[in-house]
């Protein structure tokens, strides 16, 4: 078959892709369930495409997630996950090190897999996936500390996750000891941070002052950035992850030129990486042995949503409080537990034993994609629902529209819009009661699906949509304002009611 044909036929795939986005946002289901789906329709079992290339495999995975990781540090705003790094950073380290070693032990008490099939497994399922959180969470009216330790958490965590698994599958007979690990994980993680940190303020601060001829070089340069900073950090022994995100979340927070055509280069970048990379690793699978595979892969998955990411949870929630770093309520923690979801990072870290040739690694990869296919479908969907009942959604929360516009840009303001939602206390409040600061304003009103400019008399009513029209730097202080009101009422500030 020549180029044609598999032009035509990747062409195809991709529209497939894009036209299934519609049905996994009304679902409820992260998209990668669908391009597994069409993974394994184009395989073996359905139209008949083998791939079998394990180290491959891996080599690509390796270069999607970089782009996706990319991608995530770009559209995370600094501000709503600022408060939430140092939690995210002991749930990616410690509570990365309490699941593999939870998990490890369950499989080898439950199904008797020696001691390093177990690890290896606990290892490659510690990691929450940066495309299944980003594409869930960012759907659900969280509150922006909630959601920053959801979504930094899986920014940082695949790099741990990665020196281990990598660690374990590699070498002779015994396994690595313990010391052994933390030393060059630590190791490794410092050269990645120290790249990252180094490549994002240089590459931010010779963007702004360096003139490209075409605003489409801005995301273009971007890009190539990042994959300097992964290509640079992996060649000097540095965890690439680490380096990618943490350079990306400089760049996106660094007001670039043309900011939104960036991020919405990235973005776009992003999804044809998580087509392919699904693709690709549906293609891998093999039906015919799947089914083998169930009933361990239900047991090892029930011991990582039950018992492993809790106690992981559990564990990261006491040594914040120990420390004073943070308090995660029962509700809050019980939440985290449950949205840990596993996506690509776990099938594509169960390809780096199996193109290693370690034994059994090709039943370890069998088992991940049952978990991960079966677990995905039952996490994905109830998280609203658990967020709901556990009384942490907040409808009300004002969201970051992106909107390329130049007038925006030079400005340095952003577009947020609001939902007011049953309950709130902003409904019956008046705009300009509301006491926004002078450089915030509230632009336009939809209501019953008419939208207006509203006047200063103007009375807010539940079921309002608001776009609010702010400078950059009082984007928090609105926020924190709305929040307030919200909470108590246009009187919030007589009740020390500050919108924290």
């Amino acid at each position: 078959m020549d180029l044609d044909f598999w032009l035509l036929l990747a062409s195809a795939v991709v529209i497939v892709a894009i036209a299934s986005v519609r049905v996994a946002h009304r679902t409820g289901l992260p998209s990668l369930l669908i391009y597994l789906g069409l993974g394994l329709l184009l395989g073996e079992a359905g139209f008949g495409i083998h791939f079998e290339n394990a180290h491959l495999a891996q080599q690509i995975g390796l270069i999607a997630l970089a782009v996706i990781l990319a991608e995530g540090g770009l559209t995370t705003h600094w501000e709503h996950v600022r408060r939430a790094v140092p939690t995210s950073l002991v749930l990616a380290t410690i509570g990365v090190a309490v699941s593999i070693v939870v998990l490890a032990g369950a499989v080898h008490w439950l199904l008797a897999f020696d001691w390093r099939t177990s690890l290896l497994l606990g290892a490659v399922l510690a990691s929450t996936d940066a495309a299944a959180v980003f594409s869930v969470l960012r759907r659900l009216p969280l509150p922006p500390r909630l959601a920053g330790i959801l979504e930094a958490e899986s920014g940082f965590n695949d790099a741990p996750t990665v020196i281990v698994v990598m660690m374990l599958s590699t070498g002779s007979g015994t396994l690595p000891s313990v010391g052994h690990v933390v030393i060059d994980a630590v190791l490794e993680l410092a050269i990645g941070a120290a790249v990252g940190l180094v490549v994002g303020p240089v590459g931010a601060y010779t963007l702004r002052r360096v003139a490209l001829p075409a605003s489409g070089l801005y995301p273009i340069a971007v890009l190539a950035l990042a994959f300097v900073t992964y290509s640079g950090a992996t060649l000097l022994h540095g965890s690439g992850f680490l380096a990618v995100y943490l350079a990306a979340l400089v760049l996106g927070n660094a007001r670039l030129p043309h900011r939104m055509a960036t991020r919405g280069f990235a973005e776009g970048a992003a999804w044809l990486a998580q087509i392919g990379l699904f693709v690709m690793l549906g293609l891998l699978a093999s039906p015919f042995e799947l089914p083998s595979t169930i009933i361990p892969g239900m047991i090892g998955g029930l011991a990582l949503v039950l018992l492993a990411r809790p106690l992981s949870v559990v564990v990261s929630a006491l040594v914040t409080r120990l420390v004073r770093i943070d308090t995660l309520s029962v509700r809050e923690q019980i939440f985290l537990s449950w949205a840990g979801l596993r996506g690509a990072v776990p099938i594509v870290l169960a390809t780096i034993p199996w193109a290693a040739g370690v034994v059994g690694a090709k039943g370890i990869f069998n088992e991940v994609f049952v978990i991960v296919i079966v677990f995905t479908m039952v996490q994905g969907p109830t998280l609203p629902y658990l967020a709901r009942v556990l009384g942490i959604s907040d409808p009300g929360e004002a969201r970051e529209l992106g909107v390329e516009s130049a007038p925006l840009e030079e400005l340095n303001a952003e577009l947020l819009q609001i939902a007011i939602p049953p309950g709130s206390l902003l409904h019956g409040v008046e705009i300009f009661e509301l006491r926004l600061p002078s450089d915030a304003a509230v632009t336009m009103i939809v209501r019953d699906n008419h939208s207006y400019v509203p006047e200063p008399t103007t009375r807010l009513r539940s079921g309002d949509q608001l776009l609010i029209v702010t400078t950059a730097a009082l984007r928090q202080t609105v926020e924190r304002r709305l929040r307030a009101i919200s909470r108590r009422g246009k009187l919030a500030g007589w009740f020390g009611e500050r919108g924290e």
